[in-house]
């Protein structure tokens, strides 16, 4: 890996737009990764993921907008080596062993990792032998794995890695990719599976519909969404009532089920943690409620909220654009 900090970040990406006719693939995207990052770009099917990464790995430019990869033009970035993909599909040749593809590629380069440490690195070892037609999906994603940290890039990229992987296949990939993170790669990754998402990333890009709306850490995404509390009313009000003695917003207190419904976000200074604490105190104290239940918002909270904000408007055409 060769970057110095006069490259710039691993990407930059400055107001992008991607159109497919009236489609609004990415609509408006900022993003900036630094060197030494692991992003999840996080999103249902349709929201822009794909698109997205097609601009950074030179596949396609922008309608709008500038696209930077390591100090320079994607495509300058990728014909260096300073790039390496982990696309779904495409880029085997059937009929060769898995040892033939990466020495074939090899020596395309003229400069490269020597194959030996490549397979040792991607846990290609055991299969080096066999065709790649007869490796299962997770085999090949390894194989596609190795062939992209052939030239050591700086930055790698992965587009729904593990998707068709079994349990243990997703397992061992993601053991790689965690050795690759601790040599301080730069890792991009595009998915919808949460716990990849929250137990990878550094840092989760939530994206719906070709915009960004949410970015932190998963601590900060979850902090964002707030803690919830249930609890059983012991006194008749309404929720509305209750949110103004709570000093909460009215939308942040129901009844359900006879059960409060209390979810309690960072305001005044304070975290969503402290201000929890402050409510059920309130609620026990002056006999608001009892049996009491505390539980911090999730990722899948996070990921629901944002998806319900959209439930009920008509489908648009951005959702069939990966």
């Amino acid at each position: 890996m060769r970057h110095t900090t006069a490259d710039g970040p691993a990407i930059a990406a400055r107001d992008v737009h991607r159109h497919f006719g009236s489609v609004r693939a990415v609509d408006g995207m900022n993003l900036t990764v630094p060197h030494g990052e692991v992003l999840a770009l996080l999103g249902p099917n349709g929201a822009g993921k794909t698109s997205l990464l097609d601009t950074v790995l030179g596949f396609a430019r922008p309608d709008a907008g500038t696209v930077s990869v390591c100090g320079t033009s994607p495509e300058t970035a990728v014909r260096d080596g300073r790039v390496g993909a982990v696309l779904q599909t495409g880029g085997l040749l059937s009929d060769l062993s898995v040892r033939e593809t990466l020495e074939m590629v090899a020596a395309c380069h003229r400069a490269h990792v020597p194959v030996a440490e490549v397979m040792a690195r991607a846990d290609l070892d055991r299969i080096a032998r066999r065709k790649v037609k007869k490796c299962s999906g997770g085999e090949q994603q390894r194989v596609r794995f190795g062939l992209a940290l052939l030239t050591d890039p700086e930055l790698l990229v992965l587009d729904e890695p593990t998707a068709g992987m079994d349990v243990t296949a997703r397992r061992r990939f993601w053991s790689t990719m965690h050795a690759e993170a601790d040599r301080g790669r730069t890792i991009v990754f595009a998915t919808h599976y949460l716990p990849e998402a929250e137990e990878f990333a550094d840092r989760i890009v939530l994206m719906h519909r070709g915009r960004v709306h949410a970015d932190g850490t998963p601590d900060a995404l979850r902090e964002r969404e707030g803690v919830h509390l249930s609890a059983l009313p012991t006194s008749e009000t309404t929720p509305s009532r209750l949110a103004e003695r709570l000093d909460l917003a009215w939308d942040d207190v129901d009844l359900r089920d006879g059960r409060l419904a209390i979810r309690v976000r960072t305001g005044d200074g304070l975290s969503a943690g402290a201000r929890a604490d402050a409510v059920a105190r309130t609620l026990l104290v002056d006999g608001l409620g009892q049996d009491l239940e505390i539980t911090r918002a999730s990722l899948d909270d996070v990921f629901l909220a944002l998806t319900d904000q959209t439930r009920t408007a008509e489908p648009t055409p951005e959702e069939a654009v990966a």
